[in-house]
């Protein structure tokens, strides 16, 4: 059983995921907090995202579970981007189920009770253009690259691009990804330029601009 006290202290952290600790925190009374750490997830009071991180049960937070900021919590640093940002801008019209991260540190994936989240290496110098904070209908925020820059990630991450001419990339786009091209000339070039001073693929990012500029 779980008293009304320690049911209100896990309303209290919403739908931000946590670490172990907090709930060694509220759970001290317990003679084993661990095991009753395992208890409240079979129970359904938390899901474990992993080892060590936790959220609380929309069911008991009454809110809806965030995957983005799950994201930025499950290995960082870390920003949301590539296929899923394209789509969270509508630039995408396919709905995209695995959240695709970017860090510095070695490529991941992980499997968690919602959903896959997978996290593309790119170098120290790459990685901080075009981020920005974001909210979700909860008013929470997360980190997830701009549109220009979760465009670059992708054309970084994606290994279908079958050349590097400029119709090639044009295919790629609209035929592959079903992006409106027209929809990419109002974007801030400077952020792909930046991106192509410092990232791979310079030459596929270069025909990007002129894309833009036709």
């Amino acid at each position: 059983m779980i008293t009304i006290e320690e049911l209100n202290q896990l309303k209290t952290l919403g739908n931000i995921p946590f670490e172990a600790y907090v709930l060694r925190n509220i759970l001290s009374r317990y003679q084993s907090p661990e095991k009753k750490i395992l208890q409240l997830v079979r129970d359904g009071y938390i899901i474990r995202i992993k080892q060590g991180l936790y959220v609380v049960s929309p069911e008991v937070s009454g809110k809806l579970i965030s995957r983005e900021l799950i994201a930025n919590h499950i290995y960082g640093p870390s920003y949301v981007s590539a296929h899923y940002a394209l789509r969270h801008y509508g630039l995408i019209p396919e709905w995209v189920t695995e959240v695709t991260s970017v860090t510095t540190r070695h490529t991941r994936r992980f499997e968690t009770p919602e959903g896959f989240f997978s996290y593309r290496q790119v170098n120290s110098e790459y990685f901080p253009i075009g981020i920005q904070m974001a909210s979700d209908d909860d008013q929470l925020t997360f980190l997830i690259a701009t549109p220009e820059k979760a465009l670059c990630d992708m054309i970084m991450v994606e290994p279908h691009i079958q050349s590097q001419s400029l119709s090639a990339l044009v295919t790629f786009l609209e035929e592959d990804m079903r992006i409106d091209t027209d929809e990419l000339k109002g974007m801030n070039r400077d952020i792909i330029r930046k991106c192509m001073e410092t990232g791979n693929k310079k030459q596929i990012l270069a025909n990007l601009i002129k894309l833009m500029e036709r």
